[in-house]
């Protein structure tokens, strides 16, 4: 049974940083594409970003590109999200999901597993 625990959320200045944890356990992850979606009150789940764990490639949603990074570490079967420059706007409920195929997609239906999310709240 394939588990995801998030970690790393808290409340943090705009500006600020913040590194979320996905603790993933139950699964042969090299399989695996990886993605982080939020959710914001009254908002729609969305895409933040994706890696495939065996490869490494990466994707991106437009509002978070050149601060947010995604990274795994294949030893802890561990992925992390590196999030810089927050600003209000990213205030959500952050998700960790895992996709048992390797294609890195935006579409949250396209996810199996999800972890029960972490609070992010950027004051301004």
């Amino acid at each position: 049974q394939v588990q995801l625990v998030e970690s790393g959320g808290g409340l943090v200045q705009a500006g600020g940083s913040l590194r979320l944890s996905c603790a993933a356990s139950g699964g042969t992850f090299s399989n695996f594409a990886m993605g982080w979606f939020r959710q914001a009150p009254g908002k729609e789940r969305e895409f933040v970003c994706a890696i495939n764990w065996s490869t490494g490639r990466r994707y991106y949603a437009d509002s978070v590109k050149g601060r947010f990074t995604i990274s795994r570490d294949n030893a802890k079967n561990t992925v992390y999200l590196q999030m810089n420059s927050l600003k209000p706007d990213d205030t959500a409920v952050y998700y960790c999901a895992a996709d048992r195929t390797t294609s890195l997609s935006y579409d949250r239906a396209r996810y199996d597993y999800w972890g029960q999310g972490t609070q992010v709240t950027v004051s301004s």
